[in-house]
Order: C-alpha cells, then sequence, then structure tokens
C-alpha cells in the first residue's frame, strides 16, 4: 500500500542567492525542508517542488533509475524527453560536452532570461546524461528555474534535476502544491508547498543548433517570442544579421521531432481534466466551418446532462470583461461555475490562471469546460498551444 505523500511548507522569501550562485536560507523550517527534499532525491527518489512555471516532479537527472521513477509515477511514455534544471552556469557545463562552445545566441538568451522559464537545447555528453532522459535523442533540453525554492533544492541536492509537470501524464499542469496532491498522493514521497506558480504555463522551449542560425520555438511558454525578438534585435542589431524567430506548427513544420519529440509537449495530447473541453472561438470561421448561436450550442449540451434530475453544469473559462460571459449566463436551466481569465488585454494573468482554472472546475465536478480562445499574442500563444492540445471539440460562435 502506498504511504501518503508529505507536504513541507517553503517560504520563497527566506532564500537568496551569493554570487557563487549558492543558496542562503534564512528560515529554519525552509532550510530543514530543502535539506529533506535534496536528501531524498540524493537518495533516487522523487520529490515535487514549485517552480516559476508549473510544480515539477523531479529527480536526480544523471541517474537512469533515478529518472524512471519520474516515468513510472506519471506514467509518462518513454519516448517523451524530460527537461533538465540546474541552479547554476558551472553546473550546465558539467553536463554538456567536453570543449563545447555555447552558441551566441544562447549566449544572449542565457544572460537575458536565465534564471527563468526559457528552456534551451544542447548536443548532449551520452556518457554523462543517461538516455531515458532524453529519449535517445542527441540534444538534451536543459533551463535554470528562477524560483527560489526550486534552484535552493538543485544547489542543496548537488546534482542537476530532471523534472517534468508533477501530474499524472496528459493531465493539466498542476501551480498549486494542492494540485498535485490531489492528482499523486501515495505516488510521490514529497511536496515542497512554494505557493502558487508565478508564471503558471511550462517554459519556452528553443532550438538555436540549426546552421542557418534561426532560433525555433519549439514549445511556446513562460518566455514569450516577442521577448526572445526583442533580445535579438538589441543584442545583435549592430554585428549583421539578426536571427529570425520561428515557431513550431506557426512558421514552420518538422515531420521528424513529432514524431520522436527532442523537448517535452509536442507529442502527446496533454493539459486534460477527466471533463470534456470545448474551445469556443468567436472570430471569423473558415470557409468551410459553420459557425452556431449560443442558444444553440447551450441546446447540444444539454443532450450530454448525465441525469435528467439534475440541470448541466458548465464551466466556464474566459477572460473577465469577456461578453461571452452575459450572453451564455442569461440562460436558465444551467448552473454555471464561472473562473475568470483577467482581462483581455493581461495575456499574462490569463497564463497564470489556465491550469489552475482547468483543475479547480473540474474538481468542482462540472460536467463540461467551456474555454474562449485568446489572440495569438505574447502570452496568448503559450495559452492557445495548452488549450488547443486540452479541447476536444471547438466550436465557432456568434454572439
Amino acid at each position: 500500500m502506498a504511504h501518503a505523500t508529505k507536504v513541507l511548507r517553503c517560504d520563497s522569501s527566506s532564500i537568496s542567492f551569493s554570487a557563487s550562485d549558492e543558496p542562503r536560507i534564512s528560515c529554519t523550517d525552509t532550510q530543514q525542508a530543502i535539506r529533506r527534499a535534496a536528501q531524498l532525491l540524493n537518495d533516487l527518489e522523487t520529490v515535487a517542488f514549485p517552480t516559476e512555471t508549473v510544480y515539477g516532479l523531479g529527480a536526480v537527472a544523471l541517474d537512469s533509475t533515478a529518472a524512471a521513477r519520474i516515468f513510472a509515477a506519471k506514467g509518462r511514455p518513454p519516448d517523451n524527453p524530460l527537461i533538465v534544471h540546474v541552479s547554476s552556469v558551472s553546473m550546465l557545463h558539467k553536463l554538456l560536452p567536453e570543449g563545447y562552445t555555447i552558441p551566441l545566441v544562447y549566449d544572449i538568451l542565457m544572460r537575458r532570461f536565465w534564471p527563468g522559464a526559457l528552456t534551451l537545447l544542447f548536443h548532449t555528453n551520452p556518457s554523462i546524461v543517461p538516455s531515458i532522459v532524453t529519449a535517445n535523442q542527441p540534444t538534451v533540453a536543459i533551463r535554470m528555474p528562477s524560483h527560489p525554492v526550486a534552484r535552493a533544492l538543485i544547489a542543496v541536492a548537488n546534482a542537476p534535476i530532471a523534472a517534468p509537470s508533477a501530474n499524472s501524464s496528459g493531465r493539466p499542469s498542476p501551480t498549486r502544491a494542492e494540485h498535485v496532491l490531489r492528482d499523486l498522493d501515495g505516488k510521490v514521497g514529497l511536496i515542497l508547498d512554494g505557493g502558487p506558480c508565478g508564471v503558471g504555463l511550462e517554459s519556452t522551449v528553443v532550438d538555436g543548433l540549426h546552421e542557418d542560425g534561426n532560433i525555433r520555438v519549439l514549445r511556446p511558454g513562460g518566455v514569450t517570442v516577442e521577448d526572445i525578438e526583442d533580445a535579438m534585435r538589441e543584442e545583435m542589431g549592430g554585428r549583421g544579421t539578426v536571427p529570425q524567430v520561428l515557431v513550431h506548427r506557426r512558421d514552420f513544420r518538422d515531420e521528424a521531432i513529432e514524431q520522436a519529440p527532442t523537448t517535452p509537449g509536442m507529442k502527446y495530447r496533454h493539459y486534460s481534466p477527466a471533463v470534456p473541453v470545448v474551445l469556443l472561438k468567436t472570430s471569423a470561421p473558415p470557409s468551410h466551418e459553420h459557425a452556431i448561436d449560443v442558444a444553440s450550442l447551450l441546446k447540444s449540451l444539454q443532450t450530454r446532462t448525465p441525469s435528467p434530475q439534475n440541470p448541466l453544469r458548465v464551466g466556464l473559462l474566459v477572460p473577465s470583461d469577456s461578453p461571452v460571459i452575459s450572453r451564455m449566463t442569461a440562460f436558465d436551466g444551467i448552473q454555471w461555475d464561472l473562473f475568470a481569465l483577467g482581462s483581455l488585454s493581461d495575456p499574462s494573468t490569463s497564463a497564470q490562471r489556465l491550469f489552475d482554472g482547468l483543475l479547480t472546475l473540474d474538481a468542482a465536478g462540472v460536467d463540461v469546460i467551456l474555454i474562449e480562445e485568446l489572440r495569438e499574442e505574447r502570452e496568448g500563444l503559450a495559452i492557445m498551444n495548452r488549450v488547443n492540445k486540452a479541447a476536444g471539440e471547438t466550436v465557432w460562435l456568434t454572439l
């Protein structure tokens, strides 16, 4: 029988870092919690911990037995690689092939966005990084998290930590400790509770290893495409050609990496709660699609009511100033659960609330979740990347 998972609270504000990347922890309880978690990691066990993006399920990256426990706890397919987290640039260099020169664009991106929500693909050293972590790919995905608890844990464990999101494979990523506990209780020994995640979506994954010098965004995330473009213009504008920033499936396709991914989030359906998710598109539909009005949508949803005695319970995951709210809730005979994503003009808040909304509405017992599309700009690009994978159905809606 599995043992219940222990949760230890950590005070992020009590953690700081020296110029040499060593953590200083002024809160005794936080220090003891991080030391306990580091000991479990060094004993090749898994630990869940907060990052600025989402909560991660971590194990020592350089041990295949430890990494295998991540796949077992999540039910994760073996061809879905893991991201390796480091606490310092010196720890990064220990993972790379001997004599490896970091590309100029990576040097810029690391200076601008590390620590932070940016993952970079590097050529791997297979004698150091086990193939289970890279899914037998010639590259390894690495980032340095900015969350004080995550970075301190890696430093105290003195080992790079492989960590996908701390959820069952295919489920929405957790942004609070209680999300992890609800999903993985008994499957992980310890959760460090550092409060809600600030970004709320996984890291942006960048491949800058191609000979053309362009930057390929394999997964949009916490660092926006616009942020990367601005950094390239500012840093390389006086050096000649500025690299293009190309987004997978928007600007290019690569069938090979879709079938054998070099990074998480490219092949499998993700982010889906237990109940159906319907994406509502209020933009003009393409010529081959037909838009319906709100009444028709709700009538079709009511046919899914599990019991005629109970009204249909619908979760609305929409911006707080969306006209969809008043149009939907004007109809009787439906129980509405509203989870506001924040203003239409503030996609960073919507990103922070997306997974929390999916998990909260799922736990509340709604029958279906309706999500309104956002413009694919700044964080909206990453939001729609996740929503398109979570939704089992798309409806064009006339308002």
